[in-house]
Formats: C-alpha cells, structure tokens, sequence
C-alpha cells in the first residue's frame, strides 16, 4: 500500500455523506487493507516486510489519534479463552479482566504480572477434564492463604487475592507442582499401584473489580432448620457482614455433643468463615458458610462435647476474606443440641 492508494481510497470516502460512526477510522482502515489485499491478487506478486511496514508507519501517521496507548499489565502467558475479559457478579459489580493464563498439565506452574492500582483484586479458575486438585495461588512467591479453588470447577470459581498493601504490581503464580510420590492397594494384600496423573486444563485469571458506589443490600438469609442432623435448634443469631461479627450465648450440656451450623446469603457468601469458642477453648479450624436457596439444608455442622450439666460460654466471630466494600453479606448461625 502506497501514500498514493491511501489518498485514492480516502477520496472515494471522501465523495459521499459523512456517517455519524464513531468508528468511522476503524472503517477506513478495513477499507484499506481490503484494496490493499485486491491489488496484491491482481499482482500476484509478494509484499516484502520493508513494505508492509512502511505501510504501516504512513496509515498511523495520516490518521492521528487511533493508535492504542499499551496496557499497563504485563502477562508472561497466553490468555485463556475460557475465561471472559469482563464479568458481571450476581450483584451488579463488574469485574475487569488484568491477565490470563492456562495450565495443561500437572506438575507445571504459570505466572502473570498485574499492576495493584488500589482496587479489590480477584482470581479465577475453570477446569475441564478429569476431577484434580487446583493450582496453589502465589503471590510474589508467597502462599495467600487457604482459600484455594475448588477441585475441577466447571464453571467459574472466582476467590479474593490478598496482595501487600504497599504493592504496585505483583506477580501471581499458579503452581500445580507436586513433591514426593504415592500409591494406590486396591485388593487385599494387593501391591501398591502408582498414582495415575490427572488430566485435566485449568483456565486462570486476575480480575480487578471497582466497589459499587452504594451499598448492595443481598436477599435475606432463610431462617435455621428447626432439627438438624438429630438435634434440635436452642438458638439463633443472624446479623450482616460487616456491621455485626460476634455472638454469645450459655448452654447447660446434656452428655451429648453440641453443634453449630451457619448460612450465608449474597454475592460474596462464600467468602465468608467462623470460628467458635467454648468457655475460652477456640476451635482448631475455621468453618465456611454454606448457601441455602433449595433443596436440602447443605450442612457442615461442627460439634463440640460439653460435660452434662455444665454451663458454658459458647462464642462466635465472623469473618470474610479479601475485600467487601459496599457488598455486605447476611448470615445466620444455628447452635443445636439433642
């Protein structure tokens, strides 16, 4: 293509009306490169690169202004295409897309590189596959925490990425590297058959999302069940994410264990964990929440043995991970005993 192509399209735009298209420069260079591509098969001749990019240097220059500044982020894979480059959460917030990646085998691990601009950073997975364990998340070489992915998630798995608070930009790793080996005996006195490895492919991503400017209030959260796993329902406490984080409550103990189950409603639900005490004694693991909307209650009680007829302190704290601003979530807890 040729400064003198370029003007003899350019004056044949130039004779009809102007199209009130705002991708009117879009346009003309589709043009272009369709005269372009007519003239080279009239040639049948071969473009060299010294011209091709000539061309390229003349259509920038005649057309000021189309040219994309480049992106901030700088990604060390290819993007995943499983994964869309904007996402609309159940509660209206849109979620931005920074970098992606994808791991197609076991014992490999991928990074990207995102800038941290102040707003709440997401990751997310989707697997497809045989059933395996998700990648470890790193962050600048560090564990996150425990909230990984779900096994093989089919459908997208977003968690909160917790990055240093004086960060510019991190780099995050996906790591589905593992160390040592094992077996399997599947027969009485049978011999130990070495682990298969899991087929399976994981689309990856980091998502930035911008708080909402008001408060999403989420629907509100389904009374307890008044039986549970063979007990009865002594108490309930609901409140909402951030606004109440603690309850209290005594129990006379009957000999039989008591137990403790919760729910959680909203868009960051199962972001949400709890951790109980009874008289001082906390606890060793912290509890997820589970989402009722049907079906049965989707239990995970935690029980606690309580010698009969003492009276102890049963406490509660409630916590959410990563960030939540304007997005709060309702909870209830149900404390249970036979």
């Amino acid at each position: 293509m040729t400064v003198q192509d370029l003007r003899d399209v350019l004056r044949e735009r130039a004779a009809g009306p102007s199209p009130a298209n705002p991708h009117r420069h879009d346009e003309v260079r589709a043009r272009i490169r369709r005269t372009r591509l007519r003239r080279r098969a009239v040639a049948g001749g071969v473009v060299s690169v010294v011209s091709v990019v000539a061309a390229v240097v003349v259509t920038v220059a005649l057309l000021p202004g189309t040219a994309e500044e480049p992106a901030a982020t700088t990604v060390t894979a290819e993007p995943a295409p499983g994964l869309p480059e904007r996402y609309t959460a159940p509660d209206g917030t849109v979620y931005r897309r920074l970098a992606a990646t994808r791991l197609v085998a076991s014992g490999v691990k991928t990074s990207v590189t995102v800038p941290v601009t102040g707003n709440p950073l997401d990751v997310a997975a989707r697997c497809d596959g045989e059933m395996s364990a998700p990648p470890r998340i790193l962050v600048n070489g560090r564990n996150t925490g425990p909230q990984g992915f779900a096994p093989c998630p089919k459908d997208m798995d977003l968690r909160p990425l917790i990055v240093p608070a004086d960060a510019k930009e991190v780099t995050v790793t996906f790591d589905r590297s593992t160390s040592g080996g094992g077996c399997v005996t599947r027969t009485k006195n049978g011999p130990c058959e070495p682990v298969k490895p899991q087929r399976s492919g994981w689309d990856l991503a980091v998502y930035e999302w911008i708080p909402p400017a008001r408060m999403i209030l989420p629907e509100p959260v389904r009374a307890m069940p008044e039986r549970l796993a063979g007990k009865k329902l002594l108490a309930q406490f609901r409140g909402v994410w951030p606004g109440r984080s603690t309850f209290e409550m005594q129990v006379v103990g009957t000999g039989d264990p008591v137990g403790i189950d919760q729910i959680c409603s909203g868009a960051l639900a199962g972001r949400m964990w709890f951790t109980y005490q009874i008289d001082g004694q906390e606890s060793p693991t912290r509890s997820g929440c589970g989402i009722w909307k049907e079906g049965p209650f989707p239990t995970a009680m935690e029980e606690f043995t309580v010698p009969k007829g003492k009276r102890v302190t049963v406490t509660g704290r409630v916590g959410l991970w990563g960030e939540s601003t304007n997005r709060p979530v309702n909870w209830a807890i149900g404390v249970y005993r036979r």
